[in-house]
């Protein structure tokens, strides 16, 4: 850290800090400090001290001061703007108001923090999709990061309690029972967070946790008690500027004595054992290490005290990459070995040359499942190595990074680095580092790895570019395909968007010029597609009843397959044993008090539970609503397929992936290593298991409800519908023997499920797209989804109304505004919600009515969410 000394002059800088919906700010700094964008900062933000990055030196002092008070303020900020801001001149407004800056209370880098590149990129996603620009740069930083003052609230003096609690206004007997139940709680529980505050309260209320209501009287009475002398607050810094891991290691001190010198000959036996252990460890022996071996602290202390020994600190890297993993590579050839097929060279060729120019370009690598993509990401990726630049590639699912990286580490060793979430904190932290530094020149990662600070980069893949998970659902709502594309633009690289179903925002750039398309067209050694056959579940169920799960061909084909010792996949995009509780008495159903939805029935947990809130309760012996006694599960859920397949091949070896079983870290990565392994014969599962896996004696693919996405509130239904059976389907078969596919279903005709069956995706992308154009959909224009959230539907349609009247003043012929109506998932949380969507090809003048309307409506902008090029239209 470097203080800041004041002095008689001052520049002004632009602040961004990782509070959602907080625009930048302005601080002051004397004018000889040295400054530069990527250096954090500690901060005052109203009465908390907070760190931030800097994303501007220079500013006019009559930009977005820094508030007296934290309020949260809703950012409003131009394109125009914010691309000033990172042109080091004027910054954008916000609707908080303008004061005199505040003065940067230190600095804690000595160079940037984050590369100048990352800053231009967050600002460029926060301005893209409507959100702070600390909330992206927050997006782009490892663990440890900021830093902040921890505000406890604690009881003053007891004597005085009571008399001041009668100095407050005459209210409800309700705010007197939440009064005291403040104090009750302080008194019980000792001083503690706001937040920890609340929980006490609303539990010994009996009250939700998830009740908003609650929660905002709560913080009233918590207000009302600060404002009256009865709380006051204890402050503290929490987070550090740094978090590496170091460990003490012990070498010997050059030049190292000969064991039969008179002086050594004088050592106890432990040191003269300690002396040998490190005569060949030139890089040293951690002191850990030697105490394992007889070593204690206390030998190694007199050694260092004759001169002998050095005991030093060093950091240790928090490695990722389990041993195994390290020698199980360290057998396997180089995959850049492997003979390329001549579908590959060509691609290879013609995306070798677009990477080498150093010019921006984007390519859709169009490959039908097993066409061997990744080997032509590997061999752009050894071009673009040789040239001196850096690869980064991106990857829908963490499940899905440890192939990929074990791939690209046996051909260019520990130069690959990975980032996702799915890493510890410790581990993330030093990764991120590690990119940082320039010792690493492949990342591979998750959506969020778009941010990894490589230098020079070259090329930027995004394999199975279609899929929904590089959509981040919470703020920032940033696709990850999308900056992807951004960030090459800005370092002159290629994007490489890989799918064997593209999406058609993608396929439709590529039909109309402005992406390459590349394509393969045929399986690695011309092994053929697995054959489809579509089930009439209607047929079933008039063979063999309602209730029946796996049909007759689904059935049959399981067992053939255990026969023969080969492996099977089952697919239900729906987790849990059911969809809902109902009474067949009264037709009631178990539904969640939170949200509209029902609560899925999770029968080994004997629970229902609610996958939006978490919200869970015991599964009832009778209904809640009349006592009936007459309770049914309806619909299926992976547990109950589980259960069926364990039921009809007792014999066989059975597993389920979806958020049930892989909530533990490194779950997904253990269970898929065991069915790489041939340890289990059926894995059933969730779309974790449809993308990317290559499984070669995996030759049935199962799919139950492939209907299950259709009938969603969702223009996308079809292609998302398409794209996973094509997806999953593509599993099977891709080894030496034949696959094969059984789709169930109870639309057999629905298009999307036939041209899935026959892997026809251009037959698709000819009948989707005449639907878009028909009905002006995405991708022929863009969307932007505003959510309005209140206590009541009628609060939530009343605001919303109030936004879209400032909404009109903008359209002028533009765009076109829907709404305001009910959101199809109109009560999240315990909030109603209200929605929007703007439809138009002027984006920029979309982004600018919605931020206009948030600025003059502040209020409902804070219970209000903006979804830029939505994928979730609930």
């Amino acid at each position: 850290m470097s203080a800041v000394r004041s002095s008689g002059s001052f520049q002004f800088i632009s602040v961004a800090v990782p509070v959602p919906r907080l625009g930048p700010l302005t601080y002051r700094v004397p004018s000889a400090t040295a400054v530069a964008p990527g250096m954090r900062v500690l901060i005052p933000l109203g009465t908390r001290v907070v760190s931030g990055c800097i994303i501007a030196t220079n500013v006019s002092a009559a930009t977005t001061a820094s508030p007296d008070e934290d309020t949260g303020t809703t950012v409003t900020a131009t394109a125009t703007a914010i691309a000033t801001i990172a042109k080091t001149t004027a910054g954008a407004a916000t609707t908080s108001p303008v004061a005199a800056p505040r003065d940067v209370l230190d600095i804690l880098d000595a160079e940037p923090f984050f590369p100048d590149v990352i800053v231009r990129l967050a600002l460029w996603a926060a301005d893209y999709y409507m959100c702070g620009p600390g909330e992206t740069i927050a997006a782009a930083a490892p663990p440890f990061t900021w830093m902040r003052s921890r505000v406890r609230l604690q009881l003053q003096d007891e004597s005085r309690i009571e008399q001041r609690l009668l100095l407050l206004p005459g209210s409800s007997s309700g705010a007197d029972v939440l009064r005291d139940a403040v104090v009750h709680a302080l008194r019980a529980g000792g001083s503690c967070t706001q937040s920890t505050l609340t929980a006490r309260v609303l539990k010994a209320l009996d009250r939700r946790s998830g009740d908003a209501k609650a929660r905002r009287q709560v913080l009233k009475a918590i207000r009302d008690l600060e404002q009256k002398g009865v709380l006051g607050e204890a402050r503290e810094i929490e987070g550090r500027g740094a978090a590496f891991k170091h460990h003490r290691v012990a070498r010997l001190v050059q030049p190292a004595k000969p064991m039969d010198d008179p002086a050594m000959a004088e050592l106890t036996e432990k040191q003269q054992l300690a002396v040998r252990l490190l005569l060949d460890a030139v890089e040293g022996v951690p002191v850990p290490a030697l105490a394992t071996q007889g070593v204690s602290a206390a030998v190694l202390a007199r050694l260092a005290a004759k001169d002998i020994v050095a005991i030093e600190d060093e950091v240790l890297e928090r490695d990722p990459f389990e041993q195994e993993e390290r020698e199980v590579e360290a057998s396997l050839g180089s995959p850049l070995d492997v003979e390329l097929t001549e579908e590959q060279r060509t691609a290879v060729d013609r995306l070798t040359q677009l990477a080498l120019r150093g010019t921006f370009d984007v390519a859709l690598l169009h490959g039908v499942t097993g066409s061997g993509k990744t080997q032509v990401y590997l061999r752009l990726a050894d071009a673009i190595h040789r040239q001196g630049r850096s690869v980064l590639l991106l990857v829908p699912e963490i499940a899905l990074t440890p192939a990929a990286a074990a791939i690209f580490r046996r051909a260019f060793g520990d130069r690959v680095a990975i980032q996702h979430s799915g890493l510890s904190d410790g581990q993330r932290y030093d990764q991120w580092h590690r990119i940082r530094r320039g010792d690493v020149s492949i990342v591979v990662g998750t959506r969020s790895a778009v941010f990894a600070p490589l230098p020079l980069l070259g090329l930027i893949v995004v394999d199975e570019e279609h899929d929904t998970s590089y959509k981040q659902e919470e703020s920032p709502r940033y696709h990850g395909r999308d900056v992807a594309v951004m960030r090459a633009k800005h370092a002159d690289a290629l994007v490489v968007l890989g799918s064997a179903t593209p999406s058609l925002e993608t396929y439709q750039h590529a039909v109309s010029g402005r992406y390459q398309r590349v394509v393969l067209s045929r399986r690695v050694l011309d092994r053929p597609l697995a054959t489809v056959e579509i089930v009439d579940m209607r047929e079933q169920y008039a063979l063999d009843g309602p209730d029946i799960v796996l049909g007759g061909p689904l059935r049959a084909a399981l067992a053939q397959r255990l026969a023969a010792g080969d492996q099977s996949l089952i697919l239900l995009n729906r987790r849990g044993f059911a969809a809902a509780v109902f009474c067949r008495q009264c037709s009631a159903t178990l539904e969640c008090p939170n949200c509209s939805v029902n609560l899925t029935v999770h029968r080994n947990a004997h629970r229902g539970r609610c996958h939006y809130c978490d919200h869970e309760v015991n599964l009832p012996s009778v209904c809640q609503k009349c006592g009936g006694e007459f309770l049914e599960y309806r619909g299926v859920g992976t547990e109950r397929i589980e259960a069926e397949v364990r039921e009809l091949l007792p014999d066989a070896r059975v597993a389920r992936v979806d958020r049930d079983t892989v909530r533990r870290r490194g779950a997904i990565g253990r269970l898929l290593k065991r069915f790489a392994r041939r340890e289990l014969d059926v894995l059933i599962g969730t779309q974790m298991i449809a993308k990317g896996h290559d499984f070669p004696e995996v030759t049935l693919v199962g799919v139950i409800s492939a209907d299950v996405g259709l009938g969603v509130a969702d223009f996308r239904a079809a292609e998302r519908t398409f794209q996973l059976l094509t997806q999953v389907v593509g599993r099977a078969g891709r080894g030496t023997r034949q696959g094969e596919a059984i789709i169930q279903t109870l639309f057999p005709s629905h298009y999307s499920i036939g041209l899935a069956g026959r892997q026809d995706y251009g037959g698709f992308f000819e009948h989707e797209i005449k639907f878009r154009q028909a009905m002006h959909y995405p991708p022929l224009l863009s969307l932007v989804n505003l959510i309005v959230r209140a206590d009541s539907l009628d609060g939530a349609m009343r605001d919303a109304q109030r936004l879209k009247l400032v909404l009109l003043r903008h359209a002028s012929g533009r765009f076109e505004i829907l709404g305001p109506a009910r959101a199809p998932l109109v009560k999240l949380r315990g909030e109603h919600r209200a929605q929007i969507f703007l439809k138009g090809t002027h984006r920029a003048a979309m982004r600018h009515a919605v931020a206009d309307a948030l600025r003059l409506h502040v209020e409902i902008a804070r219970r209000s969410s903006v979804d830029v090029d939505p994928l979730a239209m609930l």
